[in-house]
């Protein structure tokens, strides 16, 4: 019996995928953001995909692998931009979008099922006049366990910071071994599981923030120069009125938004804002004091019906270039809140209409931060790597989305802990092979990173 046969003997019916135009798809997400990626992963896939209905089932699968010693690789929705789901040596994929149940929702929190699509929770959320903290611009396709383990911030951060910022309360992990346990975490344990790809454990259920609803109110504000734009947006961002999203978008993005193109053609820099409708008149008095006027507006009655502003926002702003120009790709930066304008200046001296800006306002840790998902034009994977040594070199460091190494860019001293419990939870070294980078690669990234 081969490996995949003794995992097939375990499942229950319809939980094995085999069929190899299924397989080929479910073994992908959106790596193709990445002309590297996309050239590094495009042959990598599985042997078979098991889509678990229960915990029972799951668990038999899992320590059917352990046996037969046969990588594991962890899939929610397949919305993420870096191959987090991607199995580089083959093995089983595990599909956990038929695990999806909204377990419970009270005051202050909901625990979910990890394949249960954020649209969902949000939905179900509403109906208790309560919303999520934080989500990704994938909204109507991401899985909550998918945003966890592969994802960092989004629509929210700017008033609730990160997912590490108290947007997870509490998790349960399955680990793969000879006898798979499950087991419970919360505190600062959390930190060793959030955005961990999936390498030291498999995240079944979480239990998540919510926070009072708002009637929130979509707006795009055109200024006449970006200085003036990236005024407005710093402003309303660390100030008192209710947001959401404030986004920030050079010249020359917006023509990439088709479905906008009747409200934001022609018009310069603009900034996307998701703020409360009863601070309406604040925010437009804000913008006007930097010399922006609305030319986008949707009121709260109409928030979630058909595309919001939020769908050109965060990664999908890269989307939208994309289809327009597969040309065009994109770093992830964090700048310096009181030289950030500088920086900018620095950037478009050397590189010109090659790099767009794009910002994000984000809390990191409590600190308000100008990140940015600028798009590049791409040429080369030198080239590329040109761009984003200037960034570092300048002091807007990049975490670097055109490699699926875990911590790359970022290189956060939590990635020994992470290591610590992959030995723990999974000691045949089988989930998300490839994923996690060796100690002496890490130093080695470190050391350059802390030189710089």
């Amino acid at each position: 019996m081969t490996a995949i046969e003794a995992i097939a003997s375990v499942m229950d019916e319809g939980e094995i995928v085999r069929e190899s135009t299924q397989v080929e798809k479910l073994s992908k997400d959106y790596y193709w953001y990445s002309p590297v990626l996309a050239e590094e992963l495009r042959e990598k896939r599985a042997e078979a995909v098991i889509r678990p209905q229960s915990y029972q089932t799951l668990k038999r699968a899992l320590e059917a692998a352990a046996t037969a010693r046969l990588p594991v690789t962890v899939r929610g929705a397949g919305t993420g931009n870096y191959g987090q789901a991607i199995p580089l040596n083959g093995g089983i994929v595990v599909d956990l979008s038929g695990l999806n149940q909204i377990l419970h929702i009270e005051e202050g929190k909901a625990r979910v099922q990890a394949g249960t699509k954020i649209k969902q929770i949000e939905k179900e959320a509403a109906e208790t006049n309560q919303e999520l903290t934080i989500y990704p611009s994938t909204f109507a396709k991401a899985s909550i366990g998918g945003f966890i383990a592969g994802g960092s911030g989004g629509i929210g951060s700017v008033t609730w910071g990160n997912l590490w910022d108290g947007n997870v309360l509490s998790a349960v992990v399955m680990t793969v071994e000879d006898e798979v346990r499950l087991l419970e975490v919360e505190g600062e344990e959390l930190q060793h599981y959030i955005h961990s790809y999936g390498v030291n454990g498999l995240l079944l259920e979480v239990t998540i923030p919510l926070k009072p609803k708002t009637d929130w109110e979509q707006t795009i504000f055109s200024f006449p120069d970006f200085d003036s734009a990236l005024t407005f947006s710093q402003e309303l961002a660390a100030g008192a009125l209710r947001k959401r999203l404030v986004s920030t978008m050079e010249k020359g993005i917006g023509d990439f938004f088709l479905p906008l193109k009747k409200s934001i053609a022609g018009e310069d820099h603009l900034v996307f804002t998701e703020t409360s409708e009863t601070e309406r008149t604040d925010v437009r008095e804000l913008a006007e004091a930097s010399g922006g006027r609305p030319v986008y507006e949707s009121d709260a009655a109409s928030y979630r019906k058909g595309l919001g502003i939020s769908d050109f926002t965060w990664n999908h702003t890269t989307l939208w270039a994309l289809k327009a120009d597969p040309q065009w790709t994109y770093l992830q930066n964090f700048f310096s809140p009181d030289t950030y304008k500088s920086q900018i200046d620095t950037i478009k001296a050397r590189f010109g209409e090659d790099v767009l800006f794009h910002f994000e306002w984000l809390r990191d840790k409590g600190t308000l931060l100008p990140a940015a998902l600028p798009l590049v034009r791409y040429t080369s994977k030198e080239q590329l790597y040109d761009v984003i040594a200037f960034f570092n070199d300048i002091g807007a460091p990049t975490h670097d989305p055109h490699t699926c190494l875990l911590g790359a860019g970022g290189w956060n001293l939590q990635l020994e802990e992470i290591r610590q419990r992959k030995e723990t939870n999974d000691p045949y070294q089988l989930l998300n092979q490839g994923k996690l980078p060796d100690k002496a690669v890490r130093d080695e990234a470190l050391s350059a990173k802390q030189s710089s």
